[in-house]
């Protein structure tokens, strides 16, 4: 610990030097910081990656394996003999993409109206909206099952789609992000050409919606494919168990196969990589390119 505490003193010294010294030593100072950053994020993923190709006993094993083992296969037949991991990935794909998909249409609709629409009550009715923020999600658990028992929803998927399909996050989200993108005379031109406000919403603002689409679905991706409280309350059967319950089996009372538990977790992660990868691009790229290139599409 003395050691690693010197080091990063000495670290720090050295980055102090070069911003004072060079002219542009401040931007590699800020390299330098923002890459050890990123390392330090990286290490748990690489540490998962690598434990699910040891034994238990090598993953037990001080100093801990830094590089990949040669018990990928055996996992990866332990796991497949402990649980039903397709089954439990299916469901979490079902609960996961139906909700994301619920969000974005309901949240973006909701969004869009308060930033561009006036009606009675807009403006309490939003600040309502941003209170439900601030109530923990724990002071609504009761209630919340309560309802879901009443509707039948037990046991069922629904339970975790319906509820939060037009959340207050996503709603201010969509609605901040309205007021700074969408430009209101591009409305107007819309409405001048004859257009619906269907038409208008699908034809012309989803376009310009996509890096908030991005953003949005990829944090409610994440909540979703992680949750473990609610399919924990709701869902009481095996074939219904989605992956977080999955993993939770995996954990037993006389001994826990760590290194298949590593691999069935590696493989609960990468969807969620790939999500991130892909949806990555329409974060700052987009913007009103897409409204332009409608808009004219409208006009032909």
């Amino acid at each position: 610990m003395k050691t690693l505490l010197i080091l990063l003193a000495a670290l720090a010294v050295i980055l102090i030097v070069i911003a004072k010294v060079h002219p542009i030593g401040k931007k590699i100072s800020l390299y330098i910081v923002l890459g050890l950053i990123a390392l330090i994020m990286l290490i748990p993923f690489y540490m998962m990656f690598v434990m699910a190709t040891h034994t238990t006993s090598e993953i037990y094993s001080f100093p801990p394996a830094l590089w990949f083992g040669s018990n990928l296969a055996t996992n990866f037949h332990n796991m497949v003999e402990a649980v039903n991991f397709p089954r439990a990935f299916l469901n979490s794909c079902i609960v996961t993409f139906g909700n994301v998909i619920l969000v974005l249409f309901f949240c973006s609709i909701g969004g869009y109206a308060f930033s561009v629409y006036n009606f009675p009550g807009k403006k309490a009715l939003f600040a309502i909206l941003l209170g439900t923020m601030m109530v923990p999600w724990t002071a609504g658990v009761i209630p919340w099952f309560i309802m879901m028992s009443k509707l039948g929803w037990l046991n069922s998927f629904w339970a975790l789609i319906i509820p939060s399909c037009a959340n207050a996050f996503g709603i201010f989200w969509m609605r901040q992000y309205c007021q700074n993108n969408v430009p209101v005379s591009l409305i107007e031109a819309a409405r001048l050409d004859g257009c619906s406000e269907w038409t208008i919403f699908f034809r012309v603002i989803a376009p310009i919606l996509k890096p908030a689409y991005a953003s949005l679905g990829i944090m409610q991706f994440v909540n979703v494919w992680n949750d473990f409280m609610q399919p924990l309350m709701i869902l009481r059967k095996a074939d219904k168990m989605t992956l977080p319950l999955m993993l939770k089996t995996m954990v037993g009372d006389r001994g826990t196969d760590y290194g298949a538990l590593m691999f069935a977790s590696t493989c609960a992660v990468l969807p969620l990589l790939i999500a991130f990868l892909s949806a990555s691009k329409f974060f700052m790229s987009g913007l009103t390119s897409g409204a332009v290139k409608e808009l004219s599409l409208i006009h032909i």
